[in-house]
């Protein structure tokens, strides 16, 4: 029976203070199977992969690989093993080429101890050939684009003759086109007798490749299914525990008084000579959504910066309410109607050392609500404040109101953000990738709490490098690339392929905002 598994992950417990992250889980993995792994935010697929890759030890339970027990104890064994992983954020040298990237660490080399890169360039040439993953070994990672990074990363797996592929949450940063590149990729290894396992939280993608799908919830197994024997809607209420809404009910926007206005904008790059924002110029109106759309690394990033007071504009202007706040503080920009969802949440969103309460009050905590006449703060009145979001985020952590925000998951502490911006009830939203990270239940409240904003008459600038969230959610969409404004488009009149030429650069038009 053993024989027809190349992984098994029998009975799998691992504990972290106060919390059981896998509680006897077990996950069977079939040769030259694409086997996916699906759970909410904090519902144990990274942790579980984590032990199967080394870095983590479980309290109890045991791995065989094609039926023989094994020990993981870091991930060198796990390499020696025929394990490999592309993490979710990638484990590249910027600075070093893609050839370097793939050869580090098993470089051959002669007697003399010197490389043999040409060796190395023509395995590495016959391997992308034979998986349809063109990349050019010469290119340097800072300068290729982030689904070249990511075929670096999966041939770093072929080039040591991994067996068993593990990918975490691989399209995050994807475009349309990269995503279906890499489906073939992957139905292509299984073909050639790999074993993949998959963990995603997008349903539509495990549907259309993945054999098997495994369920966790809580910590614990829910139950492994064949994918052609299930729908996107029964996976999902398997995951959440109920049924889930995939699309958004709204209502036809009435957009109003512009809140806000920018000009000619232009943001300089930290990263190289060239400007990161180029000229960039769009109006946001009351009961309004606005995507910008594009793929990473386009100036989104310094647009958001130019805009909440992050980053020094270099020239043009943002107005607020028809006020100029190109040059206003932070703080100014908060009390004048501006909430700002950051795409960074550790760097920009909270302070990972104070407790959730704190971090829900960062910034109105010097006012009459939470502070008295003496200059100190009112702990009660914090305390209640804190509990009435969580309740109504859904916010879990370990000791509620006191937990300190670096112990939350990472869907969490999203939550504690969203909470603490759309409570101050802006006049201006600006949400950068708001559900990055998120399972299909906490996806489904933030789209309605988005819409919520929007119906209240507030205007709403979204930030997105999700498709499905880009088509569903905004009432127009700008596409950027290269730090401009290429087309505007109705998600109603529009389709995904056609924002994805846009996206990629192959297509432009001019974007008048004249209404």
């Amino acid at each position: 029976m053993d024989e027809q598994f190349a992984i098994e992950m029998l009975n799998i417990t691992k504990i972290f203070p106060g919390i059981i992250a896998n509680d006897n889980i077990t996950l069977q993995l079939k040769k030259g199977e694409i086997h996916a792994l699906l759970g909410e935010n904090g519902a144990g697929k990274s942790t579980l992969m984590s032990v199967l890759f080394g870095l983590y030890q479980p309290e109890h339970g045991i791995i065989k690989k094609d039926g023989v027990e094994v020990k993981i104890n870091d991930p060198n064994d796990a390499n020696a093993l025929g394990i490999g992983m592309v993490h979710q954020h990638f484990k590249l040298v910027e600075c070093f080429s893609v050839l370097d990237n793939i050869i580090l660490g098993v470089e051959p080399t002669n007697k003399l101890g010197v490389l043999k890169k040409d060796e190395a360039r023509k395995r590495i040439l016959e391997l992308s050939e034979k998986y349809g993953l063109h990349v050019e070994p010469d290119a340097i990672i800072e300068d290729i684009t982030v689904g070249m990074q990511q075929r670096t990363e999966i041939l770093k797996m072929l080039y040591r003759e991994n067996e068993i592929l593990i990918f975490d949450e691989p399209t995050a940063v994807l475009t349309p086109q990269e995503i279906d590149d890499l489906m073939q990729i992957m139905k292509n290894l299984a073909a050639e007798g790999k074993s993949i396992l998959f963990i995603s939280h997008k349903l539509n993608e495990i549907m259309a490749v993945a054999d098997r799908c495994t369920v966790l919830r809580k910590g614990k197994c829910v139950g492994t299914v064949e994918t052609k024997n299930t729908t996107a809607e029964e996976l999902s209420s398997m995951m959440v525990g109920r049924n889930v809404s995939f699309h958004v009910d709204k209502k036809p926007a009435e957009p109003g008084d512009v809140v806000l206005e920018v000009e000619n904008l232009t943001v300089a790059s930290r990263l190289h000579k060239n400007d990161a924002v180029k000229n960039v110029s769009f109006k946001v109106r009351k009961g309004e959504i606005v995507c910008i759309a594009g793929i990473d690394g386009n100036g989104q990033t310094e647009l958001v910066y130019g805009i909440t007071g992050l980053e020094h504009a270099k020239s043009g202007s943002v107005k607020l309410n028809g006020v100029d706040i190109t040059n206003a503080s932070i703080r100014k920009r908060n009390t004048s109607g501006m909430s700002h969802i950051p795409e960074d949440r550790h760097k920009h969103g909270l302070v990972l050392d104070y407790s959730l309460e704190y971090n829900l009050i960062l910034q109105t905590y010097f006012g009459d609500e939470f502070t008295d006449k003496a200059g100190f703060l009112k702990r009660k009145a914090i305390r209640e404040y804190a509990d009435k979001l969580i309740g109504m985020y859904d916010i879990r952590s370990g000791q509620g109101a006191v937990t300190s925000a670096r112990s939350m998951s990472g869907g969490n502490q999203q939550k504690a953000i969203i909470a603490r911006e759309i409570d101050k009830s802006p006049d201006l939203l600006v949400a950068v990738q708001p559900t990055r990270g998120l399972d299909v239940g906490a996806i489904e409240y933030i789209h309605k709490q988005l819409i919520a904003q929007r119906d209240a008459g507030k205007a709403c600038l979204l930030i997105s490098l999700e498709l499905d969230e880009v088509m569903d959610i905004p009432d127009r969409i700008l596409v950027m690339y290269e730090g401009e404004i290429v087309g505007e488009f109705d998600p109603k009149k529009t389709t995904e392929d056609e924002l994805g030429l846009y996206m990629a650069g192959a297509k432009r038009s001019e974007v008048h905002d004249e209404n």
